[in-house]
């Protein structure tokens, strides 16, 4: 499983020209999975994800999580993340997780997200314009095969 996460003073889903989703200040995710994620990775990885300290403190430290600046999620479906250019120039997906397990496991991801903090969510599969403005800029890769 990999999250990027990026530090946003604010983001928003748009499908169709309409806003779908979006949040003030906290972490706009990407998020996708792959064909060795397990339901125990991905609630390890929430956990993670909440326990990040990315916002910087009154000495500019970044020492503060999502928790303590009152901040919100959007996350939003990638299965790109796991695209590799190994060995050509048109990416694979062949280490992206099936489309039906992905949804579950997005699905499944989100809920864990919401029970501990405001989450807001893309639509699975849909074609996304998404907007922010990214704070920093600040962007983090979390990587379950180099966390865990």
């Amino acid at each position: 499983m990999k999250i990027l996460v990026q530090v946003v003073d604010r983001a928003s889903v748009i499908i169709e020209e309409k806003e779908v989703s979006s949040i003030g200040k906290g972490y706009l995710i990407l998020v996708s999975f792959n064909n060795e994620d397990t339901y125990e990775i991905i609630d390890r990885m929430a956990e993670k994800l909440c326990k990040t300290r990315l916002f910087l403190d009154e000495n500019g430290k970044t020492n503060l999580s999502i928790f303590d600046v009152n901040g919100e999620i959007l996350s939003v479906s990638q299965f790109t993340l796991y695209g590799s250019l190994r060995k050509t120039n048109r990416p694979s997906f062949v280490n992206s997780c099936k489309y039906e397990l992905a949804e579950t496991y997005y699905n499944y991801f989100n809920d864990k997200l919401k029970e501990k903090i405001s989450t807001k969510c893309g639509v699975f599969g849909a074609d996304m314009k998404i907007e922010l403005v990214n704070n920093g800029p600040f962007t983090m890769m979390i990587d379950s095969d180099e966390v865990f």
